[in-house]
């Protein structure tokens, strides 16, 4: 039975000499990186620090001019559109236009059966009715006037009825024609393009029952034609904008559909008011769609410089905000990085324009900012806990022992 008392110590003794085998092979653990160390206002960083790989710099550039970013919308050319809207209530009988078909100008685009304008058609044939039998009125006043059998006043009388006669047939021949024929009664409205152009838009059906006082303010028109070679561009321009816009200046237009694709715009006109809902001024611009790439209601963004500026252009991604501050952290040297309070006078979606603070040519830091602004401020923290107490004012000395 003694030799089997003696394996478990054998045993265990073998295990702790593996162990303090094993542990003479195992690797010591990798030193950690020495942190940064905060001098005066600089952050300054040990060579080879993994910090250092996660950020990027860009040298900042001096700018005369800012181009102002002014958020643009397309619509269409409201002085080469028409809208066109039914005259008189009656049921669509036939559509001879459809989108994006062109059409010349008094080309018919639909035709009604109307009673309201065979009512027009009628009062056009008796106003002819009227008018001679007045002519023929007259005719009979003249010869007995110079008879001498009436008086002056009834001639004069059947001239004056004879006038109001032929006034009505025009009147009434005019708005026949405007709508359709004026030959006859048959009831047929023709709805007819004014212009020449294309068919944008159509909002009415074989059969359907029409009547003026459906189209109200807002209302779809049953034909939209326009000119889609030229189109509007609304922008909303910031006061501070305005002073840089003037009619006739040209601007640079891109719009998301197609970004790799700027278009030249030109300042038709600029409103004397500020919305009062947006904070912001109406201008209304005009671009050339000859190969009509551009389609209303796209959005877009306007590019207009801004000029008499002075200052220097850095990433977006460079200016923090920090409260009511803008902070930048500039790369003095390698490894060597300080924190600046800037100025900036233009906010842009990529670029941000910066009047103090930073010099041209100097080197701000564009990726990871705000992980140096954090190294900033656990170095204030710990240069803080480091400080030596403030020294306690000295205790009188103790009166000498007899």
């Amino acid at each position: 039975m003694k030799p089997f008392r003696f394996v478990p110590s054998l045993l265990l003794a073998a295990l702790l000499a593996g162990l303090a085998g094993c542990g003479k092979d195992a690797p010591a653990p990798a030193a950690e990186a020495p942190g940064p160390v905060l001098q005066g206002e600089q952050l300054r960083y040990p060579a080879g620090h993994p910090h250092l790989q996660l950020i990027d710099v860009m040298a900042a550039e001096q700018v005369i001019s800012i181009p102002a970013q002014l958020p643009a919308k397309l619509v269409w050319n409201e002085e080469r559109t028409q809208r066109i809207y039914p005259a008189f209530a009656g049921r669509v009988v036939a559509i001879q236009a459809d989108v994006s078909q062109p059409v010349a100008a008094g080309a018919v685009l639909a035709r009604m059966a109307s009673p309201d304008f065979a009512v027009a058609q009628a009062d056009t044939l008796k106003a002819g009715t009227d008018a001679d039998l007045a002519r023929k009125a007259l005719a009979r006043q003249r010869e007995l006037f110079e008879a001498g059998v009436v008086a002056r006043k009834d001639l004069e009388q059947a001239e004056a009825d004879a006038a109001r006669a032929r006034a009505e047939v025009a009147r009434a021949g005019a708005r026949t024609r405007l709508y359709g024929s004026d030959a006859g009664v048959d009831q047929q409205l023709a709805l007819r393009a004014g212009i020449a152009g294309v068919v944008v838009e159509r909002n009415l059906n074989p059969g359907q029952e029409l009547r003026p006082e459906q189209f109200g303010p807002g209302a779809p028109a049953l034909f939209t034609i326009t000119d889609p070679t030229s189109l509007w561009v609304q922008l909303d321009a910031r006061d501070i904008d305005v002073n840089a816009l003037r009619p006739g200046q040209t601007f640079v237009l891109r719009v998301a559909a197609l970004p790799d694709l700027p278009f030249e715009a030109r300042v038709a006109a600029i409103a004397d008011v500020i919305d009062p809902a947006t904070r912001t001024i109406k201008v209304r611009g005009v671009v050339a769609n000859a190969d009509r790439r551009l389609k209303a209601e796209m959005l877009g963004t306007a590019y207009i410089e801004r000029g008499n500026q002075r200052g220097v252009s850095v990433p977006a991604s460079a200016v923090i905000l920090r409260g009511a501050e803008h902070l930048v952290v500039v790369q003095v040297a390698p490894g060597v990085f300080e924190r600046r309070r800037v100025q900036t006078a233009d906010e842009g979606a990529r670029d941000v324009v910066v009047t103090s603070g930073i010099q041209p040519n100097e080197r701000v830091v564009t990726e990871n900012a705000l992980l140096l602004l954090q190294q900033f401020r656990m170095a204030q923290q710990d240069a803080a806990l480091r400080a030596p107490p403030a020294s306690a004012p000295a205790s009188q000395p103790e009166a000498a022992r007899p």
